[in-house]
């Protein structure tokens, strides 16, 4: 386990699962689908929310946006949105996108054990690099999840 006090060089960490707060609550964050999958005991037909730095970079990837939607998903603040069952969202000003700053984009999910709570030993055994602030790690609310196609929205969570 590597302890980092700053973001400046963490470009080479493509393959390791980060331990980190995010702006809803604590995650696990990989570019490497099945290590969290191994961590999380998730089947691989479940997919992971993926977790870009700005809204620019999503229009680079081979996700579309529904002409519709595209103001709501540049404003949206701890949203998470579903377009053709590829999960997505948006991390703005905070020590989690400036560690996406390096790396444009990242598979996220709460770090805790499947349905259970956040405990800091399983997490700290499961991750290759904890990523910690003066305010420490801690649970809090999961993001709102919706839906959404070119005419509607549908809030999941």
């Amino acid at each position: 386990m590597d302890k980092v006090n700053s973001t400046s060089r963490l470009f080479s960490i493509k393959s390791k699962v980060l331990l980190i707060q995010t702006d809803t609550t604590v995650g696990f964050l990989s570019q490497d689908e099945a290590k969290l999958q191994a961590i999380k005991e998730r089947p691989s037909s479940k997919p992971f929310i993926q977790v870009y730095k700005n809204f620019l970079t999503i229009k680079r990837t081979k996700i579309r946006v529904p002409s519709g939607q595209k103001k709501l998903i540049r404003r949206a603040k701890k949203t998470t949105f579903i377009v053709k069952n590829i999960a997505f969202r948006v991390a703005n000003d905070t020590l989690h996108s400036q560690l996406l700053r390096n790396i444009t984009w990242n598979y996220s999910t709460s770090a805790n054990e499947r349905s259970k709570n956040f405990n800091r030993v399983f997490c700290e055994e499961k991750t290759d690099i904890i990523i910690e602030d003066k305010s420490s790690l801690f649970e809090g609310m999961s993001s709102k999840l919706y839906k959404i196609n070119n005419t509607k929205k549908v809030r999941l969570r």
